[in-house]
């Protein structure tokens, strides 16, 4: 069994990242599998963090499945989230200025607002 820090959630032993189960703070100590880490940014509650040091382009595993990739290098315990994951196979969408969300017709089952 891996030694966890109990605030940060393995979905599946394959993955490379982990979920936080509770907001953890810039320079948090967490156990990553059995090693000490001191988080360099926040990671929010449901957020991921990297399990392993991670260089750029590698792909993020998570529930046994691959979901996107890094564009930065970045080391264990490293926040992973819009600013430096990308998902391979859906666009990213935001809320900062400019950014839009693609509407779609509504389905008669589904009448919009």
């Amino acid at each position: 069994m891996t030694e966890l820090d109990k605030r940060l959630i393995l979905l599946s032993p394959e993955d490379n990242c982990l979920v936080a189960a509770a907001d953890l703070p810039a320079g948090s100590q967490v156990l990553i599998d059995g090693e000490q880490v001191t988080l360099p940014h926040t990671v929010y509650l449901g957020h991921k963090c990297a399990r392993y040091d991670l260089r750029q382009n590698d792909k993020i595993i998570k529930y046994g499945a691959a979901i996107g990739h890094v564009t930065v290098d970045s080391p264990i315990g490293e926040h992973l989230h819009l600013h430096n994951l990308v998902s391979d196979y859906i666009p990213t969408y935001t809320h900062e200025a400019g950014a839009q969300f693609v509407s779609h017709p509504s389905h008669p089952s589904h009448p919009s607002p």
